[in-house]
């Protein structure tokens, strides 16, 4: 990083106490700044108070001085409107990057005064001057008639916080993927035929979730699951027979597919969607839409063939034919899932993946590669906030990145992730930190103070307070 101290300040109006009152120009913003071996100054100058006669020329030349060490700026040089003709038609050059402008008096008027010189130690703690030439009597003459607008201290102390994180526990890498098909039967069949009806892409979704993982080196599957369900028309006990053959019969396609015979299958079925067919009914907009729902969340209804005999008297049996064609089709699915396990990666191969494919990383994992990129660095920041976009309600994702961002300078992101945080010595110390860099001393102090004894964070602490002495 850069040696880089800033110091800025909005709208600070100071004046530049000039010989007569109507000749008063201010300093309405300042920003100056170290950046390598360089002095940037930035004003914005204010000429609103400033009346000049047409013929008149006022030369101010901002100055740099600390004891005996001083330097000179480019000069501002205003001129009446008589002035600026004469000084545009002599085609005179500008020299030493002066700044020269033209007074509208009477009017708002500001100027953008911006400059660079070579940085020496004696600035950080100097002071920003003012000489006025009224009468182009030379600046030798003006030691008098300086004054001074505002001291230049560079060298703040940066608070250097020191915070603690939490390494995640190792874990089993389990992870699923899942899915529902909507497959294709003949009526009051339970045999899969790939090649009917919409079934060949059904079983390609079901196809390409399996083969990702039996062709993933790192992965092994544990277990698939299958769920059949049936729509709610038609007798309860021939859908009860339809969801559980269904649901045997995928489960067969699957495991003779790809030859997954050691592999445990576990098959369960719903006869009737009845919770399907309630949540689609909720998000119809229809006339019909309460009276509907009304027979599905009837409590005294005990018998499903009822239920659904109840369905069919609606509308003179338009509603039932709209559920037939609209929304029954949709409840005739199978819900699978594959379960399986990531093998550990070294820590190389995991500096690899995050970037890339994270996702087949644990928690430790990612923050073993974080730390080796050492606190502070680009990288570190970055493996944090990907850590906690994979885990968002995690509370040790979180902490860790809070406390990476505080490093950064940013306590109002460090105050969102510490929201997610359960409560914990590591948490207070950030909240003190955070505290601390937003100018709360007081706060940060009283925090640092109740967690100096601390057997997980007394030292961070204690240095911390310690560093908050030279505040």
């Amino acid at each position: 990083m850069s040696n880089f101290w800033t110091i800025t300040s909005l709208a600070l109006t100071l004046s530049a106490a000039l010989t007569a009152q109507t000749e008063t120009i201010h300093i309405a913003e300042k920003h100056i700044e170290r950046s390598g071996d360089q002095l940037l100054v930035d004003l914005v100058i204010d000429l609103s108070d400033l009346s000049l006669s047409p013929g008149q020329s006022v030369r101010y030349l901002p100055i740099i001085q600390r004891g005996d060490s001083l330097c000179t700026l480019p000069p501002l040089i205003v001129n009446g409107r008589d002035r600026q003709i004469l000084y545009e038609r002599t085609h005179r050059s500008i020299h030493d990057g002066e700044f020269v402008l033209c007074r509208k008096n009477s009017t708002q008027q500001q100027t953008n005064y911006h400059t660079r010189l070579p940085y020496a130690d004696w600035m950080s703690h100097s002071e920003l001057l003012l000489a006025t030439d009224l009468c182009g009597c030379g600046w030798e003459t003006l030691d008098s008639q300086r004054e001074s607008l505002f001291p230049i201290l560079l060298e703040q102390p940066v608070p250097k916080p020191l915070v603690a994180y939490i390494a995640p526990q190792a874990e089993l890498k389990q992870r699923t993927k899942s899915g529902s098909a909507f497959l294709d039967f003949p009526v009051n069949r339970i045999e899969i035929h790939p090649d009917y009806r919409q079934n060949p892409s059904e079983l390609a979704k079901i196809n390409a979730t399996v083969a990702s993982v039996i062709n993933d080196p790192n992965a092994t599957i544990n277990a698939i699951s299958i769920k059949g369900y049936a729509s709610p028309e038609g007798n309860y006990a021939n859908n009860e027979r339809l969801a559980k053959g269904r649901s045997e019969a995928l489960a067969a396609y699957v495991k003779e597919r790809y030859g997954l015979k050691n592999i445990a299958f576990s098959i369960t079925f719903e006869p009737e969607d009845w919770d399907g067919l309630e949540r689609r009914v909720e998000a119809l907009d229809r006339p019909d839409k309460e009276a509907i729902l009304t027979i599905i969340r009837d409590k005294t209804i005990h018998d499903p063939d009822q239920r659904d005999n109840r369905l069919k008297q609606l509308g003179n049996g338009a509603t039932y034919r709209f559920l037939l064609n609209e929304i029954y089709p949709a409840l005739r699915h199978s819900d699978y899932a594959v379960a399986y396990t990531i093998r550990p990666f070294s820590l190389e191969e995991a500096k690899q993946l995050i970037f890339s494919d994270p996702k087949l990383l644990s928690r430790n994992e990612m923050y073993q590669v974080a730390q080796s990129y050492g606190a502070g660095t680009p990288e570190f920041k970055e493996v944090f906030e990907i850590i906690v976009r994979l885990y968002p309600d995690d509370p040790i994702s979180n902490l860790n990145a809070a406390n990476s961002a505080l490093l950064d300078s940013k306590p109002a992101e460090a105050r969102r992730y510490l929201e997610k945080c359960a409560d914990s010595p590591q948490k207070r110390l950030a909240e003190g930190v955070a505290a601390w860099l937003e100018g709360d001393t007081i706060q940060a102090q009283a925090i640092f103070n109740s967690l100096q004894e601390d057997p997980t964070v007394g030292v961070e602490a204690r240095a911390n307070n310690e560093q908050l002495s030279n505040f």
